[in-house]
């Protein structure tokens, strides 16, 4: 069959026409649609789009948070054979004046008024841009932007089946920008057969089927989610939308999928909420804690084949009871597949979730790999990796440490952009940007990015992201941001987690609010102290000198974390200069008066 998504989309379709295919909580109530209503809806966005005489080729824009329309356009425009380019639905004006020119959009899709008036702030700037179409409308459209419903058009059978009957899987799928912390975004072209082919890599080491349901709350506009997405429904599962992340706690309960994917953000809250939950008892604490070692007990048996001593099966219903199936049931229960990527999750928090009978897959990958690389798996798992290459791919680890990739879901290059694209991939290899080694049993192990890396005024190198999962080990601390690059020493900023701060205030009994703790000198020395003792091992170079607390939130929409959660440490560092800078004018100061 062709490796094309819409093709593999109508077989599923034909395969398990009453299965849901979307689900999305609107109100108090499921919204659901079966595989046949969505191919349905599907077929009248492709015609749609035929009807404003969209070519095969021609760029679709997408802009909107995640919805079963995000998907039906998805799959409307590669029944077409057109190239979807999708926005987050955080983007400024800026940002998609850039994205819309420089991929020539003829059509953008929006979600609802806030994404409308950003597009038309930079319309007159559009000259390519000749429709809008709004999934949300609102009373007195403005001209030129019609609504989602008016769009759909009436299905002409032979006309999509002619157009489809072309497609290739080396057609393009998508122009995915990419995030951009340093200067503009570059479109990363990316084949059908990429996104066909990954789907096969996991089906040969991931058993899952049309009885198991996944929860899209990561942003379908990025690839991580998008990828995944698309194997959910050309598996012929069940696939809930969540319009807003930050209402995936009370999502996760009420949906109780059996696959998620998500980034380390969502088990990091986990595992720092039950830990608090048990912070002001002693008793608590020492449940906690041998509930944890009698579960990891276990499960390090299971994951070698062998059956556990009867010591420790024996007191595993209790643990299970008192605080295993608490955590599980804040996840909404077991799953067939929980993974983790985006970013790199810490040891503990593997160990944890392993401990209560969740293990979490990690993997690593990149949207210029469309995005896997390699991943953990039932067959093949180890704590404090991103698992095996995929089937199919070869890592190779080039100069300077740096992770060199090959295989068939490499992306095809980027859009107008062939200088960029030869430095990407050389002789078949795309360089990752990204530091590591594959160890003696062929697992992948990342250790920071080439571009991250931060290099003493003295010449030392050091890399910040092990540093910072120390330190974020400690459930005090929800960011952390180690500087130094040309600079004489290591220094740090941390951001406090709000609950946590709460707790400590009201038990060392500060005086004032919440507001005056993170303000003052007393949570400043805690925070000093801790610091002290997670790196106290670190080598004298590697262990920050001075440590400050950023007074303001990191979030996608000031534009200091990625869509997936990662902090960006440029945008950071411009943020919180002045406090940057008082940090070395002290640590001057201290140096000059000795």
């Amino acid at each position: 069959m062709i490796e094309q998504i819409a093709v593999r989309m109508r077989a599923t379709i034909a395969e398990h026409p009453h299965n849901t295919a979307t689900r999305i909580r609107v109100d108090d109530a499921w919204r659901t649609q079966t595989f046949t209503e969505f191919g349905k809806r599907i077929d009248a966005v492709a015609q749609g789009l035929l009807d404003i005489g969209i070519e095969a080729g021609d760029r679709v824009g997408l802009f909107l948070n995640n919805c079963p329309e995000w998907s039906e356009i998805d799959f409307g425009v590669a029944t077409v054979r057109g190239v979807l380019v999708p926005l987050y639905a955080t983007s400024t004006p800026t940002q998609i004046r850039h994205i819309v020119g420089d991929s020539e959009l003829r059509i953008l899709f929006v979600g609802n008024r806030s994404e409308c008036e950003r597009v038309l702030s930079v319309k007159s700037e559009l000259p390519c841009l000749e429709t809008i179409v709004i999934v949300k409308p609102y009373d007195d459209l403005p001209e030129g932007v019609i609504s989602f419903a008016d769009f759909l058009s009436t299905p002409d059978d032979a006309a999509l089946a002619a157009r489809l009957g072309e497609a290739e899987g080396s057609d393009l799928a998508s122009i995915i920008y990419t995030s951009g912390t340093t200067g503009d975004p570059k479109g990363v072209m990316l084949e059908h057969k990429a996104l066909v082919r990954q789907k096969e890599a996991l089906e040969k080491v991931f058993e899952f089927g049309p009885e198991d349901h996944s929860l899209a709350f990561l942003p379908l506009s990025h690839t991580l989610e998008r990828a995944w997405t698309t194997v959910v429904l050309l598996k012929g599962c069940m696939n809930t939308y969540v319009e807003n992340a930050r209402t995936v706690a009370d999502q996760l309960v009420l949906a109780r999928p059996t696959l998620l994917v998500s980034v380390p953000k969502l088990y990091e809250t986990v595992f720092s909420t039950a830990h608090a939950k048990v912070s002001s008892s002693a008793v608590k604490r020492h449940i906690f804690t041998w509930a944890l070692q009698v579960g990891a007990r276990n499960q390090h048996s299971f994951r070698k084949g062998r059956t556990p001593s009867l010591w420790w099966r024996a007191q595993l219903p209790l643990a299970d009871k008192l605080v295993h199936s608490n955590v599980r049931a804040a996840m909404g229960g077991t799953k067939t597949v929980l993974a983790c990527g985006g970013a790199p999750l810490r040891k503990e928090i593997e160990e944890f979730f392993s401990s209560i009978g969740m293990p979490i897959y990690t993997g690593y990958g990149l949207t210029e790999a469309s995005p896997l690389v390699s991943f953990n798996s039932p067959g093949g798992f180890k704590f404090g990796t991103a698992g095996r290459v995929i089937v199919g791919g070869e890592l190779r680890v080039g100069e300077l440490g740096e992770i060199l990739y090959k295989g068939p879901n490499v992306m095809a290059g980027y859009w107008h952009n062939d200088e960029a694209t030869a430095e990407a991939i050389q002789d078949g290899w795309l360089h990752t940007g990204d530091i590591g080694y594959v160890d003696t049993d062929g697992y992948l192990v990342i250790t920071d990015r080439l571009k991250d890396i931060i290099v003493t005024l003295g010449g030392k190198n050091v890399a910040p992201q092990p540093i910072e999962g120390m330190i974020l080990a400690d459930p005090l601390f929800e960011h952390a941001v180690l500087l130094g690059d040309n600079r004489p020493y290591i220094t740090l900023l941390v951001k406090p987690a709000l609950p946590q701060v709460e707790e400590l205030g009201k038990m060392k009994q500060w005086p004032g609010e919440v507001a005056d703790w993170l303000a003052g000198n007393e949570l400043l020395d805690e925070v000093k102290r801790r610091v002290a003792e997670l790196t106290a091992m670190l080598p004298s170079q590697e262990r920050p000198r001075e440590t400050a607390v950023m007074d303001d939130e990191l979030t996608m929409d000031n534009g200091m974390l990625t869509p997936t959660l990662k902090v960006r440490r440029r945008q950071v560092e411009e943020r919180f200069k002045a406090l940057i800078e008082d940090m070395y004018a002290r640590l001057d100061r201290l140096r000059s008066d000795r």
